[in-house]
This record gives structure tokens, sequence and C-alpha cells, in this order.
């Protein structure tokens, strides 16, 4: 057992490392000028291994382990609790509980995204895929998935606004007092 325990850090620590190589990368020389052998080679790995941890090239900005971390405290809260405060203060609690080099990450990752028309357009699966995460979770029969489907994705249309904010402001409002503020404004709209 504890032969898998360590390759799962090992492999998590590769990742890691190549998605901190890449992502410095694209911020010092453009994300289409940087190859996936470039990454590679800054992150002393073959570009198989790069292509095994990221199977695109845009994973290697917008992949995260972030959806069933988040599914898994959307559902650990109080089943009686309004989904939108639910799903709401789940999200508000990750962003405020983040590491200043998690925050880091993630807003040169969303820069580098907003400015990337081919990560623009993977952002909205990957928006796709959360909200599927979260759905999966919540799905009790209490609700219709469609009821659970515009919750969840109000939710993160208000997440994705807030934190395209926080990256327009070169990270200096905190983001999770944004998000706050957004849901707040789903809020008095309902």
């Amino acid at each position: 057992m504890e032969n898998i325990g360590l390759r799962a850090r090992r492999k998590a620590l590769t990742r890691q490392e190549i998605q901190e190589h890449a992502m410095r990368l694209f911020q010092e020389r453009g994300y289409d000028e940087t190859t996936v052998a470039d990454i590679a080679e800054a992150a002393g790995v073959s570009s198989m291994t790069v292509f095994r941890h990221f199977p695109t090239k845009e994973d290697l900005v917008l992949s995260d382990e972030f959806d069933p971390v988040l599914a898994a405290r959307i559902q650990a809260r109080p089943a009686d609790q309004p989904l939108l405060r639910r799903i709401g203060d789940t999200l508000i609690e990750s962003l405020a509980q983040a590491t200043r080099a998690e925050l880091d990450m993630m807003l040169a990752r969303l820069k580098l995204g907003l400015a990337t028309p081919a990560l623009r357009a993977r952002w909205l699966d990957n928006e796709y895929q959360t909200r599927n995460a979260i759905v999966g979770v919540l799905d009790d029969g209490r609700h219709d998935t469609f009821h659970l489907q515009v919750v969840a994705g109000a939710c993160l249309a208000a997440t994705t606004t807030a934190l395209i904010r926080w990256a327009e402001s070169g990270g200096q409002q905190a983001p999770h007092e944004l998000l706050t503020r957004a849901l707040d404004i789903l809020q008095e709209e309902s």
C-alpha cells in the first residue's frame, strides 16, 4: 500500500512541476510560441511524459484537480441549506482558503486564458464539466436535474465573472470577496 501512495505523490509532484514550468514559459514566451518540447526540456522530462499528464497543450493551463474536491465539499454541506448558498458558500470558502501560491497560479492561468482564444474556448468546456460534477453530487431526487443545472450554472457564472474582475484588476481585490459580492447580487435579483 505504501508504494501506491508514494507513486501517487510522485505523479502529483511531476504533474505540478510540469504545469509550473509550462506557465512560466507561457508567460515569458507566449502561449503560441511555447512548444510542448520546450516545456518537457524545462521540466526535465520527455514530451511523452508531458502528454501522459496533460493530453493537450490547453490542459497545461486549464487542467486542475479542483472539481472532485469542490464536489465533495458541496456534498458535505447540510442538505437542507438552499442550493445557491450551498454551492456559493463552498466556492467562497474554497477561494478564501487558497494559499498565496495557489492564488498566484490561478491568477496566471486566468490572465493567460483570457488573452488566448484557444484557451477561452476550452474554458467553457471546463465550466461544463464542473457544473456536471456539482449536479452529480446534488442529484438526490429532491430537485429535478434542470433545476440543479440552473442553480449550479448561475453560481459558476458568478464565479467566472468575479474571477475575471479579479484578473482584470491584477489580483488587487480578494477573489473570495468579489465572489461574495457576485453571489449577493444573484440573491438580490431572485
